[in-house]
């Protein structure tokens, strides 16, 4: 006995898709799509439009690790001046950046992590702040943008992990 053209066997039909299974492939067919979309993006295209002004900016080892890359602001950032580095470094008292506006000078100090406060050591003197991201943040995002040599740059980004840096407002 088959179920050959002749036969009185019912015939089924193929269900459409319900509910859960509808809503899997919806977004099955989504997820394809944004990722064709993102194979076929060039490599040197940028996600975003940039702001003007607006430099990148190398992450530096600060007091909870690294530092989240800020973009300095576009209303009041400075440039970054012809041979200097810029970095951004969280202070371990944040109200200090209450006090800084981008032009101020100051000197930037660092306890290295497991040191006393006594133990601060001259990081980079005389720098220049760029800009002050996040001032008023409180979940812990604000950053000082400085101007700072390579050298001292390098001497800023090579602290190790859980040191605290602070600054000294130069008049």
């Amino acid at each position: 006995m088959g179920g050959g053209a002749d036969s009185l066997r019912p015939v089924r039909r193929p269900r459409l898709p319900r509910g859960g299974t509808l809503l899997r492939i919806t977004l099955v067919a989504a997820l394809l799509g944004l990722a064709a979309a993102v194979l076929r993006t060039p490599a040197g295209c940028p996600t975003a439009p940039a702001r003007p002004g607006a430099r990148p900016v190398a992450p530096a080892t600060t007091a909870g690790g690294p530092a989240a890359v800020p973009q300095p602001s576009p209303g009041g950032a400075l440039p970054l001046p012809p041979g200097a580095v810029g970095v951004p470094v969280r202070l371990a008292e944040p109200a200090a950046l209450a006090v800084l506006r981008p032009g101020a000078r100051v000197d930037l100090l660092v306890v290295p992590a497991g040191g006393r406060t006594a133990e601060a050591v001259l990081v980079a003197a005389d720098a220049r702040v760029l800009d002050v991201v996040g001032a008023g943040a409180a979940d812990g995002s604000s950053a000082l943008y400085l101007a700072l040599t390579p050298e001292q740059a390098r001497r800023a980004v090579g602290q190790p992990e859980g040191s605290r840096f602070a600054v000294v407002v130069r008049g």
